[in-house]
């Protein structure tokens, strides 16, 4: 028996990941991330961060905004990464605490990895509306979930408890303050 043998195993790393699916730089981030640890005993757990919390209006891709930040920053970003990434035409922005609350069935089913990649191509890539539950549902289904199980989940978590709170302490999404 050699001395390795009876060093204690060691440890999975953990990362966690605030992101919101809206964010373009989530969508740029996540590849190099999982590029970075395929290899490695890493597991990457994607948190939920609403950049824009319902009542706080979404962004418009007709405003001036958004097409001026792509321009400026996220589409350079993407061509020196090699990433297929567009803005999406959907307008308003949806709210994405929906998306999260998907994230948690998914988790709690074993495809927390492969939700939030999904979701992000959905938005980025081919412009869906991740703010609606049949679109929510349908990647759900595409990623092996029961697309029912999904939708009633969803529902649920859509309910108000008789506590107040829409979510109970691990469906919670952290909010920034609003814009000025």
């Amino acid at each position: 028996m050699n001395e390795l043998e009876n060093e204690p195993a060691a440890e999975k790393v953990r990362i966690k990941v605030w992101s919101d699916y809206v964010c373009p730089f989530c969508m740029l981030a996540e590849g190099p991330l999982h590029e970075a640890t395929h290899d490695l005993d890493v597991e990457i757990e994607w948190m939920p961060f609403e950049l824009r919390p319902h009542p706080t209006p979404t962004l418009r891709p007709e405003d001036a905004y958004l097409p001026a930040v792509w321009a400026r920053s996220v589409y350079p970003m993407a061509r020196r990464m090699g990433v297929d990434i567009t803005l999406p035409t959907v307008s308003p922005q949806p709210y994405t605490r929906l998306a999260f609350e998907g994230y948690q069935y998914a988790a709690e089913h074993g495809r927390a990895a492969e939700y939030t990649p999904r979701l992000l191509r959905a938005f980025f890539q081919e412009n869906r509306d991740i703010g609606r539950t049949e679109v929510l549902a349908d990647i759900a289904a595409e990623l092996g979930l029961d697309a029912e199980g999904f939708t009633r989940a969803l529902a649920e978590a859509a309910t108000p408890r008789p506590t107040g709170r829409r979510c109970g302490p691990r469906r919670r999404t952290a909010s920034p303050s609003p814009p000025p």
